[in-house]
């Protein structure tokens, strides 16, 4: 382990120049004091590192020093194998990139990892997309990806939710994202940063202008802030519901993952017919009513009031159009109803 690390750690100040012991021992998840440790064994080893002293010193390699030390192990040439993700490679035009450099790294391994890494690809696979949805198409992708790789601002004409449903904007492209088979691009736009569907850019345009992007911005970083402010501001209101302990644990699979996870976390303890009440995040009334009819009888809403009423007249409704009356047409479904 400790070869491995110290390994790790001559890597570490080869790719990326000047580290800190701090920034060191998080990336390998080791202690500073270790840190001072490994780096006097390289010293020893003959290693060239040295320490700069000062706010912006750390550690760093005598320039024009370079290790050989970077022969794979076995399970490294399995995950770089598994890794591989031709589909959304493809779509960023990168799938003959791709195909190519995972031929190389086959033809410089040895024998025996060169055969581990097919073992993997024959025995995993990534699919990306969730089920029972077509992939979106996104024509503009692979110039996108251009721009935000080369680091060049583009005009976009963009279909948005609310009105005016189309606009056109110029933004500092960040980075893309792939999210359950939906691409995502983060952009820079009137100084914040924002999140743009993909599939949903009208039109694109890369402009002969260099983009603005943050010295310090970490696109992972970003998406995972985006994604929860975007699932903390979606939902607006709160739903006081009872249910079957069944109904619960159906939620996992019926219900978006924040209500799943809601409901679970404020269920009391089931009464003595199996029932529990909880509380659920809602979008809005409509979205509620949407959302609980699919666990049909098995919940109640208790408040707010008016979901209650478009639940219940939701179910009226459809007692009506399944009701058995002979020679007479049920009733149209009241105006209250989910839909």
């Amino acid at each position: 382990m400790r070869a491995s690390r110290l390994v790790s750690l001559l890597l570490l100040l080869q790719t990326r120049g000047r580290m800190t012991a701090a920034e060191l021992a998080e990336a390998l998840e080791v202690s500073v004091r270790t840190v001072y440790r490994d780096v006097e064994s390289l010293g020893a080893s003959g290693v060239p590192v040295y320490a700069e002293r000062g706010p912006a010193g750390g550690y760093r390699l005598l320039d024009g020093y370079r290790t050989r030390l970077t022969g794979l192990t076995a399970g490294e040439a399995e995950a770089l194998f598994l890794s591989g993700v031709p589909g959304p490679a493809a779509e960023l035009g990168l799938g003959s990139v791709l195909a190519t450099a995972e031929l190389k790294l086959r033809a410089a391994l040895p024998s025996d990892l060169a055969d581990r890494g097919a073992r993997i690809r024959q025995r995993f696979h990534l699919d990306a997309p969730t089920w029972f949805r077509e992939p979106e198409p996104t024509p503009h992708l692979a110039a996108l990806a251009a721009a935000v790789w080369e680091d060049r601002r583009v005009r976009v004409r963009y279909r948005r939710w609310k009105t005016p449903r189309e606009v056109t904007r110029t933004l500092d492209p960040l980075g893309v994202v792939l999210k359950a088979g939906r691409w995502y691009l983060v952009a820079a736009a009137g100084g914040q940063v924002r999140t743009y569907r993909v599939g949903a850019i009208l039109e694109l345009a890369v402009l002969d202008e260099p983009a603005d992007r943050p010295a310090e911005f970490d696109l992972a970083d970003c998406w995972r802030e985006q994604a929860s402010r975007y699932e903390r501001g979606v939902y607006r209101a709160e739903a006081r519901v009872r249910m079957t302990a069944s109904a619960l644990a159906q939620t996992v699979y019926l219900f978006p993952p924040a209500m799943s996870r809601a409901a679970h976390e404020h269920a009391d303890t089931p009464d003595a017919d199996g029932w529990v009440t909880t509380t659920v995040p809602i979008e809005s009334v409509r979205h509620g009513c949407v959302e609980m009819l699919k666990l049909g009888a098995q919940v109640e809403v208790l408040a707010p009031a008016e979901l209650r009423d478009r639940v219940a007249d939701t179910a009226h409704a459809l007692a009506a159009l399944y009701a058995r009356s002979e020679g007479v047409r049920p009733q149209q479904p009241a105006a209250g109803a989910c839909g």
